[in-house]
Order: C-alpha cells, then sequence, then structure tokens
C-alpha cells in the first residue's frame, strides 16, 4: 500500500539535523510521500540546537569507523550546503594541544588518526607555531587543523526543513509520538493529535530514541544515558584570547573531549562544555529533574560497572560544574591569562544522548539498528550534526536500498 500517487510513505520521528537531512534526502530523491513527526514546536530544539556549532573534520575517530567515514564526507557536503544556500561557515581552525610532556604520546595518537581519516592539511606544531595562531595558548605542542569550521546548525536544518516543504514534504511541528504499531507491511504511529501510517518509518529521536525503540519492539540495549554539558560565555572585551578553537587531547578512556573553547560563528567565545550526568532525559539544569528517567538509568544492568569505571571522572566534572573556581582551574591550563572574571556568566547547556549498554560500556560508534520496515538510530552523538548529510545518505542505501545520488 503506498501514498498519493503511488508514492512509499515514509515516516521520520525526530526533526533534528540527522532526522531533517535524512527527510531532505528522501524528499529530493523523489518517489517518496515524506513527513516528519516532531514534538516540538521547532525544529533542532535539543542536541542539535544546544551544541557548539563546530564542524569537525575527522581527527579523534578510529580509522574505518562510520564515525570516521561519515564525518569526513560530512564536512564536505555540509560545507558545499552552506554555500549554496548563503548560510555562515567559517573555517577558524582547531589546535588540539598537549599542555606537558607526558599528554604528548596521545597527541602522537590523534596525529595517527587525523592522517589515517584524511583530514585535510593537518600539521604538527610546536609552541612557536602554536603562538603564531594563538596568541595566549600554552602547551609543549599540538596538532592543527586549519580547514575545522564553526556553523549554526540550527539555521542549517530550518532550511533542510523549507527544502522538506518545498520538495512536497510535511513537517508536523508540536507532534509526539506517543504509541507505535509495526505491521507487516505498514506501520502505524499514534501521536498526540493524530495516527499515521507509513510504508517504511525511522526513528531519529535523540534523547528518546531508545524509549522509541521500546515502542517498535526493539532491544532496550543500548539506553540512552544524558549527560549536561555546560557552557560558559568569554566576557566580549576578553574575546580576543581565542582566535579559533583551542581543545584538550582527549583522555581514550573517556567519550567526552573536555573542556576547550570555541569561537562561534557569530564571534561569540565560549568555554566548555563539561560532562555531568542529567537527571532527565531534557535536564539542561540541576534543576530538572525526572524521576522516571534518573531511577531509569540506576536501576540499569550496566550501572554498577559504569561507576565503577569512571566515578573519578564524575565527580571531576560534577565539582567542576558546582564550583566555577574549579572549572576556571580547567580552563586556564590552556590560556593561562585567562581571569576568573573573563568567564562572564553560564552560556547554557547542552545534553548529549549517550547510548549506553547493558555490560556498562559507552557506545562510541553511530549506531542502526532495523526491525522490520523500521530503521533507529540507536547512538549519534558528536559528530552527528557534521556527519549529517553522510548518515541520510548511509541511511537510504544501507537500509532503505534508495540509491544516492552524488552531490
Amino acid at each position: 500500500m503506498t501514498g498519493r500517487m503511488g508514492t512509499e510513505r515514509v515516516g521520520i520521528v525526530g526533526g533534528g539535523i540527522v532526522g531533517m537531512a535524512i527527510a531532505r534526502a528522501l524528499a529530493l530523491t523523489g518517489g517518496f510521500d515524506v513527513v516528519v513527526l516532531e514534538k516540538e514546536r521547532r525544529v533542532a530544539a535539543h542536541q542539535t540546537g544546544h551544541n557548539s556549532g563546530v564542524v569537525h573534520a575527522g581527527l579523534y575517530y578510529q580509522p574505518g569507523s562510520l564515525k570516521a567515514l561519515l564525518c569526513a564526507r560530512g564536512r564536505e557536503l555540509t560545507r558545499d550546503y552552506c554555500l549554496d544556500r548563503g548560510l555562515p561557515y567559517r573555517e577558524l581552525g582547531k589546535l588540539v594541544v598537549a599542555v606537558t610532556p607526558d599528554e604528548v604520546p596521545r597527541l602522537d595518537e590523534i596525529e595517527r588518526r587525523a592522517r589515517a581519516n584524511g583530514v585535510p592539511d593537518l600539521a604538527r606544531i610546536g609552541p612557536a607555531r602554536m603562538r603564531e595562531l594563538e596568541p595566549h595558548v600554552a602547551g609543549v605542542g599540538a596538532v592543527h587543523s586549519p580547514h575545522t569550521a564553526v556553523v549554526d546548525f540550527s539555521a542549517i536544518t530550518e532550511a533542510m526543513a523549507d527544502d522538506v516543504r518545498r520538495a512536497g514534504g510535511r513537517v508536523l511541528l508540536g507532534t509526539e509520538v506517543v504509541g507505535i504499531r509495526a505491521g507487516e507491511g505498514t506501520t502505524t504511529v499514534a501521536t498526540s493529535g493524530a495516527t499515521h501510517t507509513f510504508d517504511r518509518l525511522v526513528v531519529c529521536a535523540g534523547l528518546q530514541s531508545d524509549l522509541v525503540a521500546r515502542m517498535v519492539g526493539a532491544s532496550p540495549s543500548p539506553r540512552i544515558l544524558p549527560f549536561r554539558g555546560e557552557y560558559w560565555a568569554l566576557a566580549p572585551a576578553r574575546a580576543s584570547l581565542v582566535q579559533g578553537m583551542i581543545y584538550p587531547v582527549p583522555d581514550p578512556r573517556f567519550p567526552f573531549l573536555g573542556v576547550h573553547f570555541t569561537r562561534g560563528v557569530y564571534d561569540d567565545v565560549h568555554v566548555g562544555p563539561n560532562a555531568v550526568p542529567a537527571l532527565a532525559r531534557e535536564g539542561y539544569r540541576w534543576g530538572s529533574v525526572s524521576v522516571r528517567d534518573t531511577l531509569g538509568s540506576l536501576m540499569w544492568p550496566g550501572a554498577a560497572a559504569l561507576f565503577r569505571r569512571h566515578w573519578r571522572m564524575g565527580v571531576r566534572e560534577i565539582s567542576a560544574s558546582l564550583l566555577k573556581p574549579l572549572y576556571y582551574r580547567q580552563a586556564r591550563a590552556f590560556v593561562p591569562d585567562l581571569r576568573p572574571t573573563d568567564l562572564a556568566s553560564k552560556a547554557g547547556a547542552g545534553v548529549r544522548a549517550q547510548a549506553w549498554s547493558a555490560d556498562g560500556s559507552l557506545l562510541d560508534d553511530f549506531a542502526v539498528d532495523q526491525v522490520g520496515s523500521v530503521t533507529l538510530l540507536r547512538n549519534a552523538p558528536s559528530p552527528a550534526a557534521t556527519s549529517s548529510m553522510a548518515i541520510a545518505e548511509y541511511v537510504l542505501r544501507e537500509h532503505l536500498g534508495v540509491p544516492v545520488r552524488e552531490r
């Protein structure tokens, strides 16, 4: 059974950048009646609209992984899309900085991965060149990625939504999915306002992805563990402390990069994010508490193993969240000229949907499941925004069997 004029009906659950990129790719391909179901009153309301706006070049990811492959392709597609639509795209460049000699072996590994991933014009540099690029930075060495860029991912998502509408698709805002019944030939989706029937369904529900997956009858694992990342805004008068992006050498034991400095696409400079457990899936503040979400995390089989593995990191991150001097101390290691008063105000927060297995391990790579005619994105953390158009190509080709035209 198909939709109007013999087209195939495809529903997309989630109006973030990944869901909208998939909807756009299908709508522009033709032959599909595309409907996006988004529970909020605007697109890009959660992870897409609460990140740092960085278009990653692919420095960190395990060579050959989906993250590595789709980030490289996604960066190109994002750049071309912004240039075509007149959206801001600024290649400010990134330094990944080893502050002390003991971090140099980890920096070596970042350089190895980056070169294996084909990061363009990558350079290993010393303190003199570091200070030419970032006059206030401190460290013994760095990797420089000159083509790491910043954009407005919310604006990109809005533009994609317009593309969907112009191609005949629909973007239904304020439409929360409350039930899914997958049949042999069609899938029925109950929402807060109506019932929809689709030939195929693609779930890109981010922070709610495991809950929607359970509606379909998929495995409860991986579960989503929400981590809040909090930002401080640099005082405008001190924005010259940072020219582009200054990042730490990541600790391979943790799935987070650590506190860093980013000049945004509109020239605001923010410091962060940290990574603290959120007490609700959409818990952007300490006061946002969901008993159901918190108990669900504490009762998950992997909770004890995760705590044993990462409790020190947890204590450090929570302490820095609650005590500004500790947050400042982490940041000042990279920019010694930073003063406490330069961290002028909290600049909001984002919540990362981190997939979490029953054995306590945190999934690193993108993960996609297939249950009958339903495609489920189970893990799509950073660099998902950078990779969104490449993820769309991957889902169309590998899960929907739709030929993808090179763009």
